[in-house]
């Protein structure tokens, strides 16, 4: 937080928005006599437009935006990207929802250090993003149909900064649908350099074949610094890693929310800041999350019995006992209880990150058709 008493000469501060796009000092507002002559523009079907940019050095301190088509399918069809530097890349590649914390295209009202949406109809951001020479933030609308009264803010300081000791913010996003039983979601595929790890938001559309059976018992794992088959950083469950336990209903905190669980609709989406506790790698990093479920030994037999991909890794009885043999048995088994298996679900994160170069090299975002696959009537109500 800055101190407000301090006085910085060697900063100003910039607004960009459609009034003053490059936050031009003095030609802000300038259309329609300076009376609300460009609050907001709609994107046409497949039209790119540049929200800021600028030749100098900084920060940008805040995104605000809104817009009236708030629907799964275009939160997911708008692209923002960010470049830092002149780089020819994006340093930020992601759905415009989830960006901002609405995983699934699906926004809900919350409030957190980094992100928030008040009462559910705006989306801010409050990530930290240093730029040396210069900085680009565009918004493309990759969908078939125009978005309609779309309004947002860049707020941003110019001021020298020193480009030993800042990094570049990046976010990579991803979606598997649906996972690989056995297999790892990936949220940050395998990244050279060195950085901080600042956090994800992530949401889980669960295979309703899998009925009410629990789907948050994967562990988080971070590969650091040439770490191979096995992290130095693991957790003990999804929910624990939000700081939450026995189970994950909604709430939101500061560092960590569970904006969504809804297990009729089949909807999982959180959120998990590392502000006070980063993670730092300084040759590579890795991280990623099991699919792993849990249930009752009755349920477990049911879905099996209906042919659910299901794998079985461990009991939760008098003890917690190792990954099971390939010849266990469930039906043979004469244990009842808690076990925890291996399954099959649509996952997709938002990975945030701080890196030392304004390119990553990591995989471009997934295009519109994989992104917005099986969205129809995933609403809430």
């Amino acid at each position: 937080m800055e101190e407000p008493y301090i006085n910085d000469k060697n900063t100003e501060t910039r607004w960009a928005s459609f009034e003053n796009i490059r936050g031009e000092k003095g030609r802000g507002g300038m259309q329609n006599a300076g009376a609300k002559g460009s609050a907001f523009r709609h994107i046409e079907a497949g039209a790119s437009v540049t929200l800021m940019e600028t030749e100098s050095s900084g920060v940008v301190d805040r995104i605000w935006l809104s817009l009236q088509d708030r629907s799964p399918e275009n939160l997911r069809s708008l692209r923002i990207d960010m470049y830092w530097d002149d780089a020819e890349k994006p340093a930020v590649s992601a759905p415009l929802g989830d960006f901002f914390g609405a995983n699934l295209g699906l926004p809900v009202r919350f409030e957190s250090c980094l992100l928030s949406n008040p009462e559910g109809r705006s989306f801010n951001s409050f990530f930290k993003m240093p730029f040396f020479r210069g900085a680009k933030i565009v918004l493309t609308n990759e969908s078939e149909k125009r978005s309609e009264r779309f309004f947002y803010y860049v707020y941003y300081s110019l001021k020298p900064l020193d480009p030993e000791k800042a990094l570049y913010f990046h976010t990579h996003w991803r979606r598997e649908n649906p996972t690989t039983i056995g297999r790892d979601y990936t949220i940050l595929p395998k990244l050279e350099g060195e950085g901080k790890f600042i956090g994800l938001s992530a949401g889980v559309r669960v295979n309703k074949g899998y009925e009410d059976s629990w789907f948050g018992e994967g562990e988080m794992k971070f590969y650091l610094d040439g770490d191979t088959a096995w992290p130095t950083l693991c957790g003990t469950g999804t929910e624990d890693y939000l700081g939450t336990a026995w189970g994950q209903g909604e709430f939101y905190n500061s560092t960590s929310g569970s904006l969504i669980s809804n297990m009729e609709k089949g909807l999982f989406s959180f959120y998990c800041f590392h502000v006070k506790d980063s993670v730092y790698f300084h040759k590579d990093i890795r991280v990623t999350l099991q699919v792993m479920g849990g249930a009752e030994k009755y349920k477990l037999l049911k879905l099996i019995d209906k042919g659910l991909p299901v794998k079985i890794v461990s009991r939760d009885g008098k003890d917690f006992s190792q990954l099971y043999e390939k010849e266990f048995s469930l039906e043979r088994d004469s244990e009842e209880g808690w076990y925890n298996y291996y399954r099959e679900d649509d996952f997709s994160s938002a990975a945030y990150f701080y890196y030392n170069s304004p390119v990553n090299g990591l995989p471009p975002l997934p295009p519109l058709k994989a992104r917005t696959a099986d969205l129809e009537n995933i609403g809430l109500c």
